[in-house]
């Protein structure tokens, strides 16, 4: 058992990731728990080039996946390995699941995509996946004044959404109702990490 506590937050692009990641970081906080909290893709080398993509039209799928492993692998080393090394409780806003998800949609098999990143990035101790259906995540999106970019298309999403929720069996993750209020998902969110830290 690593001394940290390693909790990841998914889900399609419109579920609210980044709030709850904010406000489950201060729960902690308040618990006590010294927290770093982070995101990926990151604001690193390989990180900046993935969001221009974003905007400028993304890379073909073999040149994204390998910037998401290099964005990745650098992640780990400098920033969440040592943290869970001291004892302190990371929160990620995205991890290797939603390269799962997201690069699984351009054709790459999402177990094979899983193994790759497990043989060096560490398997979270809880998964929190954010779940809202595709229409109202897409409004939710127009309605904060974006337009959807090349990771959000109504189909690639559907996909990914799929993905994202044949992750619900594994014994970490918990599928929380992401069409709910803030203050509801936040209280699932805490339920869930309570429910964890207790166990352990």
């Amino acid at each position: 058992m690593r001394p940290g506590t390693f909790i990841v937050i998914e889900g399609i692009d419109g579920t609210g990731k980044s709030t709850q990641v904010r406000l489950l970081a201060a729960w902690l906080a308040a618990q006590g728990r010294e927290v770093v909290v982070s995101r990926e893709p990151t604001d690193g080398p390989w990180g900046r080039k993935l969001r221009d993509s974003a905007a400028s039209g993304r890379l073909s799928p073999a040149e994204e996946l390998a910037c998401f492993l290099k964005d990745r692998r650098q992640h780990v080393a400098e920033v969440i390995a040592p943290a869970l090394a001291a004892g302190k409780g990371v929160i990620l806003d995205r991890y290797y699941f939603s390269t799962m998800a997201y690069q699984g949609c351009r054709g790459f098999d999402p177990a094979v995509i899983r193994a790759t990143n497990e043989e060096f990035a560490p398997v979270p101790d809880l998964l929190l996946i954010l779940d809202l259906e595709v229409g109202a995540a897409l409004a939710r999106i127009g309605g904060r004044g974006d337009t959807a970019n090349a990771f959000e298309k109504r189909e690639s999403l559907e996909r990914c959404r799929a993905i994202f929720l044949a992750l619900a069996k594994e014994p970490f993750a918990r599928v929380i109702d992401a069409a709910a209020s803030e203050d509801e998902v936040h209280r699932a969110l805490v339920t869930a990490a309570r429910g964890f830290l207790h166990a352990r």
